[in-house]
């Protein structure tokens, strides 16, 4: 999948629509883990899109959070992305807020690792480290039965992620435990750069 946007073209965007701290932190996390699933499940050549997609998937959440991936193929057109890239993006909120089925495998994955990056980020803060580095797949077992734990992260979306790519639970966290320790440190430090951490 080829893409014409720039990455620094996609981040002004995200940066424009996006002003709290939190939301742009999550974007350049789902890009990072995005951009480790392409290189894993063979994409590697298309790592920069999924990135991308990754990076803006929630574009027009902070602004417009009741036409939440309704109002994205609009933001998007300001850069003019692709119809694949609107797809993708639109598609990670189906059955939520979007009825853009995920096809792609690519779709799959954001659809399978967006609520679950918010759950890994939740739990990494609780602990002493603040990080992903030490985490294990069996604390964030027990945070993920814990319903009360990080309660706005929808415990049966990412069921249903880990479905849709025909993956055991387990599997899913622990390679999207992975992909957020590879992508940590640069994000940290994008983060102070950008004078938001």
């Amino acid at each position: 999948m080829e893409t014409k946007i720039t990455r620094e073209t996609a981040l002004g965007l995200l940066q424009k629509y996006n002003q709290e701290a939190f939301h742009i932190l999550h974007g350049l996390t789902v890009e990072g883990v995005m951009r480790y699933y392409a290189r894993e499940l063979g994409y590697g050549e298309d790592a920069d899109f999924w990135g991308l997609c990754g990076l803006l998937h929630d574009v027009d959440f902070e602004k417009y959070p009741e036409e939440h991936c309704v109002k994205a193929p609009e933001l998007l057109a300001e850069i003019e992305a692709e119809a694949d890239l609107v797809h993708g993006v639109c598609s990670h909120g189906y059955g939520i807020c979007s009825q853009v089925e995920p096809v792609h495998e690519m779709e799959k994955v954001l659809f399978a690792a967006d609520e679950l990056t918010g759950l890994i980020g939740a739990a990494a803060r609780m602990r002493p480290s603040k990080s992903v580095m030490d985490m294990e797949v069996s604390s964030l077992k027990k945070k993920f039965k814990d319903k009360r734990f990080a309660a706005g992260c929808s415990r049966d979306t990412i069921r249903e992620g880990a479905q849709r790519l025909g993956w055991e639970l387990e599997k899913l966290f622990e390679q999207t435990i992975l992909a957020m320790r590879e992508c940590e440190a640069a994000v940290n430090r994008e983060m102070e750069q950008l004078g938001l951490a």
